[in-house]
């Protein structure tokens, strides 16, 4: 059965405030959004917050020109201190404020827990947060990252089928997947994971069908990134296309660099409920057998960010010491991963 949007809006609205970050009676969240955000959106997580007996406050702000380190300039004070002074933080803003130096002082005052949710649409946001049922999808969210957790130094491979043929030593997880988020700190929206190279090892190419450097967009013409330890150079791109990934190929590699830095890392994206938008972001790197590919210097270490661009490729290929976990997209081991993706089935369609 169909739900109306409206009852969607809200079950996912209550999904994120009440599972995925259990606002308690009393806490202060912060909702920051932007002039293109959903008035719907805003007026669901608002009155999910209110239901929970949390302080919701709706900090409405001009939409950032670029995300992270660069939307410094454009961020004020006041929403500064109310950052620092928050239990809980949904930035809905795209581009985001993760990476900034604003984001960077509330999380170091260790209180905040911060979602990047990056997203402008209402219905974007009901598909990821209700789409399927939650408590199902936080299962397979842990189990996905207690497996790529337990496969530090192993080798991965990854293909798609316009030519990306990518191979690396993979790290540990650096960022650590809470079911639920209710410790300080960065969180992000379930549907995707994390796979974390170590950098100087990752040989072969990729080639990209979108891109988000400065803005986010489908590509007109595929970019195909070539990779030796750092990012060797990048071929085929569109003539719109070639000055703004070589800006910010350039800056994510520290200022006034002359190298284009590393992959820093890949993930792989299985949320059954997700549509391709070509204009959210967020959503788009969830859909299943998707990969968006961080370039730059990693945001923990000294100099890195969260303004690195990410290319997106999609029905992608993916094998775990010889193991093949995707097979063009699609989820196909190993096994126990695979009987509990089973249980995700869309709720609408």
């Amino acid at each position: 059965m169909v739900l109306h949007n409206t009852q969607i809006l809200t079950r996912a609205a209550q999904a994120l405030v009440r599972e995925h970050f259990a606002v308690a009676p009393g806490e202060n969240v912060l909702i920051t959004v932007d002039t293109g955000t959903d008035t719907a959106l805003i007026d669901a997580v608002f009155g999910a917050v209110s239901a929970a007996g949390g302080r919701p406050l709706v900090a409405l702000i001009p939409q950032l020109p670029f995300q992270g380190a660069l939307a410094d300039p454009f961020l004020t004070d006041s929403l500064a201190a109310a950052a620092e002074a928050s239990d809980a933080w949904f930035d809905f803003c795209f581009p985001y404020m993760a990476g900034s130096k604003l984001q960077d002082r509330a999380m170091k005052a260790n209180r905040s827990r911060y979602c990047l949710l990056a997203t402008a649409g209402a219905e974007s946001f009901a598909r990821m947060y209700g789409g399927v049922d939650f408590s199902a999808l936080m299962d397979f969210q842990i189990a996905v990252s207690d497996f790529v957790g337990s496969k530090a130094g192993s080798q991965a491979r990854f293909t798609c089928p316009l030519g990306t043929d990518i191979t690396f030593t993979m790290d540990k997880v650096k960022l650590k997947r809470h079911r639920v988020a209710n410790v300080p700190g960065m969180h992000t929206v379930p549907g995707a994971q994390n796979l974390y190279p170590l950098m100087e090892t990752v040989k072969g190419k990729v080639v990209l069908q979108a891109l988000f450097d400065e803005i986010y967009r489908p590509l007109r013409r595929p970019i195909t990134i070539a990779v030796d330890g750092r990012i060797q150079g990048f071929s085929g791109a569109a003539a719109e296309d070639v000055a703004r990934l070589e800006r910010s190929l350039r800056r994510a590699s520290g200022t006034g660099s002359q190298t284009y830095g590393y992959c820093i890392h890949f993930t792989m994206g299985f949320h059954p409920a997700t549509r391709m938008t070509e204009r959210h972001f967020v959503e788009d790197i969830r859909l299943p057998g998707t990969n968006a590919i961080g370039m730059g210097l990693p945001w923990w270490e000294a100099g890195g960010g969260e303004n690195h661009p990410d290319g997106v490729i999609f029905d992608q290929s993916l094998w775990i010491d010889g193991e093949q976990i995707l097979d063009g997209g699609k989820l196909v081991g190993p096994a126990p991963l695979v009987a509990a993706y089973e249980k995700l089935q869309p709720s609408f369609f």
